[in-house]
């Protein structure tokens, strides 16, 4: 691929979010942070924006992309629907360490999964929930080449993919930490996919309260 002029740009810079919206619009890739690594994402419907977001990792194709949302509503754009359990997960854990996989809408980008799911989260991060709900749900992944270590600042994030996204935007250091819980929602029972900051006896409890 070839090297991109890649911007460094403070989160609090007045068109952070303005810059942000105008290089996914043109189908590039933006770094931020969330509340737990830094984070490099394409629109949700931007077909060319995934397979460069692949690109960019190096990552495999083979490897699903997850989704974030600033919005639980966001969620209509993404699925026909959950089960009442699921529901109260993320109404009890949003914006929060909480993944759900859920069955995905046909008309989503092919290249997003090669599975008829997809695993959507939203992240406990006011930039990157003001982010998205500006730009609506984003595929986005942690923002490291592939392998590689994941990333907890921009400076990271530059050694890393500079020359291969358009745009880092700097928030300062984030956590890292335990990764979030994945919940498969496809079906009406509950079944933890990955143990996480959450724990499978605290979701238990909140179901059966």
């Amino acid at each position: 691929m070839s090297a991109l002029n890649t911007i460094l740009l403070p989160i609090s810079a007045p068109n952070a979010i303005e810059r942000a919206l105008a290089v996914l619009s043109a189908d590039g890739l933006v770094a931020f942070p969330t509340d737990t690594v830094y984070g490099v994402g394409a629109l949700i419907h931007s077909t060319a924006g995934i397979d460069r977001l692949y690109e960019a990792k190096a990552r495999s194709a083979n490897k699903a992309i997850a989704v974030l949302i600033g919005d639980p509503a966001h969620l209509d754009q993404l699925t026909p629907g959950l089960p009442p359990f699921a529901q109260l997960l993320a109404a009890h854990y949003w914006p929060g360490a909480l993944t759900l996989v859920v069955p995905r809408r046909a008309e989503l980008p092919a290249n997003l999964s090669s599975l008829p799911t997809v695993g959507v989260r939203m992240p406990n991060h006011p930039f990157a929930l003001e982010l998205l709900r500006r730009t609506g749900p984003m595929a986005v992944s942690s923002a490291n080449l592939s392998g590689e270590a994941n990333t907890l600042t921009a400076q990271q994030v530059w050694e890393q993919l500079a020359g291969r996204v358009e745009l880092i935007l700097d928030g300062g250091p984030v956590p890292g930490g335990v990764p979030s819980t994945v919940v498969d929602c496809t079906q009406d029972s509950l079944r933890i996919l990955r143990h996480g900051a959450i724990s499978e006896e605290e979701i238990i409890r909140l179901l059966r309260a």
